[in-house]
């Protein structure tokens, strides 16, 4: 299949598909005579790999070297599982940052009212005050 195709396949870019090329994220792609590339089933397998650890966040450094070591013929299970084992953990924190954030919005939401209420109410206290001592500040002023 032509590379339009592999995206729509993949729901990848064209250029996101080059660039993984480039970057030796997937295996080179042949060409037709034409000159259009020829992509074919062990590729798009490469291609939707890809976008999932990019999606998990995995750097394209990183993600090069894990895929350097599970190409090789080399035994470097630890290595390919410590890379793993580290985007696990970042995604995991990243997560409960973003749990943090929800739980905060919610708690926001819940207490919107007693928030505001209480604000404005603050709010009315100083401005009377502030109120209070400009007229005693003019009242100062008109007796000189």
């Amino acid at each position: 299949m032509n590379i339009k195709e592999a995206s729509n396949q993949t729901g990848v870019s064209s250029a996101a598909i080059r660039y993984y090329e480039k970057e030796l994220l997937i295996p080179a792609i042949d060409r037709s005579e034409t000159g259009n590339r020829e992509i074919d089933a062990r590729i798009i397998r490469r291609i939707n790999f890809v976008k999932q650890m990019r999606a998990a966040g995995m750097t394209i450094e990183n993600l090069r070297r894990y895929i350097e070591l599970f190409d090789s013929k080399e035994d470097n299970d630890k290595e390919q599982i410590a890379l793993l084992a580290e985007q696990l953990s970042d995604m995991e924190e990243r997560r409960d940052d973003i749990q943090s954030a929800i739980d905060h919005l919610h708690y926001k939401l819940d207490h919107y009212y007693d928030h505001v209420v209480a604000s404005e109410k603050e709010l009315q206290e100083l401005e009377r005050k502030h109120a209070e001592q400009v007229a005693k500040a003019n009242d100062a002023e008109a007796k000189f």
